[in-house]
């Protein structure tokens, strides 16, 4: 039986929380592969696999930045989660802000869950092996989008 797909996909601007995570996540086992976005644009491209990413395999964490420039994160995290073929993914917003609007604007946009980055590095790594765990370890993946069952799409003939 060969092992569930362990990809990670950071959206992150800051090479320095970039080289950050991927410490974090390089001690876990099995290991992930990790793959970075530096803005939204790139991000939409590699989880649509378009140009470049055309071979890109489908990440089943995202960690988002919900403060990118360039692209605005709540609307990668809007489109995202309006994407048949997206939405299923798990994004997970990590952030420096622990403000109550940004907190409440991600559940709106249907982020699976919000981390305030911790100020120290142990602290911060814990967040970051802790939510990949959940995601990866835990929580069962939804199947293939082929096989989703939509109860929207569902009638019952009379």
């Amino acid at each position: 039986m060969s092992l569930p797909n362990r990809d990670i996909l950071i959206v992150e601007d800051n090479p320095a929380d970039v080289r950050l995570m991927q410490e974090a996540l390089r001690t876990l086992e099995p290991a992930v592969t990790i793959h970075i976005a530096t803005d939204g644009d790139e991000a939409l491209r590699f989880l649509r696999r378009q140009g470049v990413s055309s071979s890109a395999p489908r990440p089943r964490l995202v960690f988002l930045d919900f403060n990118l420039p360039k692209f605005n994160s709540r609307d990668l995290l809007r489109q995202i989660k309006a994407d048949p073929e997206l939405r299923l993914i798990p994004i997970a917003i990590l952030t420096s802000s622990d403000a109550a609007k940004d907190i409440g604007d991600a559940y709106d946009l249907h982020a699976n869950c919000y981390l305030t980055k911790a100020p120290d590095l142990d602290g911060f790594f814990h967040i970051i092996r802790w939510a990949a765990y959940f995601w990866l370890d835990i929580a069962t993946p939804p199947p293939p989008a082929a096989d989703t069952f939509d109860p929207l799409a569902f009638t019952v003939g009379l």
